[in-house]
């Protein structure tokens, strides 16, 4: 039975790295945003905090195809070795990619909400259709898991 190795964790490193990324791009974002409206003495927008917070979910769709990768109980051979590996990095790096893009995105919508109060939702629903790229990443690959 193929069990948890170095394989199986790069969908959630690869995922993980893409987070703290996209976590980073749109915290800074946020940062600037709130220097701008403390130094103009307005109110510094917490909800700016959703927007930095929302890449971090694709670590968790990492973690959870690492564990059915893991549970998946397959037989310990090259091949199966190689498909897991593949089937990890290349997930991990797309779910990793959607959590960069979308820490990219909720840097422009910090932006844009603190200097107009306005779109809270719009910028919601943007980073939301980013979001649905990893979960079907999580989805299709857990699909394509062969039953052992």
């Amino acid at each position: 039975m193929v069990s948890g190795l170095g394989d199986m964790n790069f969908s959630l490193t690869l995922a993980a790295i893409g987070s703290a990324l996209g976590t980073g791009v749109a915290g800074m974002a946020a940062i600037g945003a709130w220097k701008k409206a403390f130094s103009q003495n307005k109110a510094a927008p917490f909800i700016l905090i959703a927007f930095v917070g929302a890449p971090l979910t694709q670590t968790i769709y990492g973690m959870i195809l690492r564990g059915q990768i893991i549970n998946a109980n397959l037989p310990a051979t090259a091949e199966t070795y190689k498909y897991l590996m593949i089937i990890g990095a290349l997930a991990g790096l797309a779910m990793g990619i959607s959590a960069y893009m979308q820490g990219k995105a909720g840097a422009r919508a910090a932006d844009a909400l603190a200097e107009t109060g306005k779109g809270f939702g719009n910028y919601i629903m943007v980073l939301g259709v980013i979001e649905t790229v990893a979960l079907f990443i999580m989805v299709f690959c857990m699909m394509a898991l062969p039953q052992g």
